[in-house]
């Protein structure tokens, strides 16, 4: 007994290691059908990197920095004061502006008065002319009766019938009428005259009012400049993120366009994955992606492919190939694509401007 257990101990252990040998070659067969079916329908790339918005903050106008209001990687909401220049300056020119804003309106208001008074004038004018007018007609009737009355004296004296003196009486009211009519038919004349006079004194007055209306317009836009450049004096929060690259400090000298800060905000950012070429030949928009950082290790994030770029990143560098000229080699290229987070997977916003990471993205043919 104890023979045949010792001859059966060989056969038993080989039968064992083919046992093990098999289950590991299964292992082995199904590790590399896993991988090769992994490969077939997923890509990925270590050529990515988180980017995002980055909001520039630099002074529109010149001067001395009164005050900053944040520290360097502060979290700010849209609108929160930022920094603040010295306005006194700024200050004295909206105050000059005004004065002289306010001064060319009184000099508008009083030729605007002048042209309303004009205009008044204007209308006596008309009324005296009418009146004038009237008084002519009245004379001139005056003077048609007067001429009837002469007639018939005359004829009368002849006759014996009227005395010398009833028609030179008669003949001294026509002349007095005679010389009425002419007064009258003077008044309507300088009545017309003043109404010329009058209308041309308008239209200068007029000609001045739009002329300093204009005048008024020019010292108010540079009033509304001046307020404006008096504005830019203190800088706010474009949108809501965290301040980085700060590089100024109170009491130092800026000038228009001179970057100061920047405003990251985290709550947008995206993936920019440069793929070859090669690889993308079933990767469409919509496609889901994971992506793993370098920084949280074992962390993964969901997202999804929401475009591919026009063209190669070569195409857009500073120097972009000339491949007609000179000896040809052929180079694959690499398209970015971005891909978007999914919301919900970043909920904390640790991902940052500039992290690396390995997106993964699940194609199917």
């Amino acid at each position: 007994m104890e023979a045949v257990e010792k001859g059966g101990q060989p056969g038993s252990n080989r039968s064992r290691a083919l046992v093990i040998f098999i289950i590991i070659a299964l292992i082995v067969v199904a590790g590399v059908y896993l991988y090769v079916r992994h490969t077939k329908f997923h890509i990925s790339t270590d050529d990515a990197y988180v980017t995002g918005r980055i909001h520039s903050i630099a002074p529109k106008v010149s001067g001395t920095v009164k005050a900053v209001y944040v520290n360097d990687n502060q979290l700010v909401k849209k609108g929160d004061p930022i920094l603040e220049i010295d306005s006194r300056d700024y200050d004295v020119r909206v105050g000059d502006a005004r004065a002289a804003a306010e001064s060319e309106e009184s000099k508008r208001a009083e030729l605007s008065v002048r042209v309303e008074v004009a205009e008044k004038q204007l209308a006596e004018i008309r009324t005296k002319i009418d009146a004038a007018r009237a008084g002519l007609s009245l004379q001139e009737a005056t003077l048609k009766q007067a001429g009837q009355d002469l007639a018939r004296a005359q004829k009368l004296y002849e006759k014996g019938i009227f005395a010398e003196a009833t028609l030179e009486k008669t003949t001294t009211a026509y002349n007095v009428a005679k010389a009425q009519v002419a007064a009258a038919r003077e008044q309507v004349n300088q009545a017309l005259a003043s109404l010329e006079t009058q209308k041309l004194s308008i239209e200068q007055s007029k000609t001045a009012l739009k002329s300093q209306e204009y005048v008024v317009e020019q010292k108010r836009q540079v009033l509304a400049s001046a307020v404006l450049m008096q504005g830019y004096t203190k800088i706010c929060a474009p949108s809501d993120g965290y301040i980085t690259k700060k590089n100024v400090e109170v009491g130092n000298q800026v000038v228009a366009g001179q970057p100061l800060m920047a405003v990251v905000p985290l709550n947008d950012v995206w993936i920019v994955a440069n793929y070859k070429e090669t690889q993308l030949t079933n990767v469409r928009p919509g496609q889901k992606v994971k992506i793993k950082v370098d920084m949280y290790p074992g962390k993964v994030f969901s997202g999804t492919v929401d475009s591919i770029m026009a063209g190669t990143g070569s195409v857009f560098s500073l120097f972009p190939p000339e491949n007609a000229t000179g000896t040809y080699v052929k180079v694959v290229q690499r398209i970015p694509l971005k891909i978007v987070l999914e919301k919900g997977s970043d909920p904390e916003h640790v991902l940052r401007v500039g992290m690396s990471v390995r997106p993964t993205i699940a194609i199917r043919k």
